[in-house]
């Protein structure tokens, strides 16, 4: 499967973003889904991530409350919606697809990365 990433932007802290992947080359509803971020001089690190059907997600204690993963296999596009966005929500954030059947926090665990979309979080 092929993932495209967008949305990403420069936006001031307290703003929102709505991150879009759009997936090509597979069934979209096989894959569980996540987002992933990678901010300089860190580790990529888990995000959020959703179940093939929708009716599950799980988010990293830092985005809890402000970030909501969803998802339409009508469309096949994944989103992260980002709210009151801080700067050090400043990453290249990248969506990923599992070969799995569960959807885990873990990186090695996806298999299908898009190429990221910068998000810039200003004070």
């Amino acid at each position: 499967v092929q993932l495209q990433a967008s949305g990403g932007g420069l936006v001031q802290a307290g703003g929102s973003l709505r991150l879009s992947c759009a997936a090509s080359g597979r069934t979209f509803s096989s894959f569980p889904m996540a987002w992933f971020r990678l901010a300089p001089g860190m580790e990529r690190e888990f995000v959020a991530a959703i179940s093939k059907g929708g009716h599950s997600t799980r988010s990293a204690d830092s985005v809890k409350g402000r970030f909501t993963i969803s998802r339409d296999n009508a469309k096949n596009t994944a989103h992260l919606q980002m709210n009151s966005l801080k700067p050090e929500d400043t990453a290249i954030y990248y969506c990923a697809a599992s070969n799995s059947s569960v959807f885990l926090p873990l990186k090695s665990r996806y298999d299908y990365w898009g190429q990221g979309t910068l998000v810039t979080v200003s004070s």
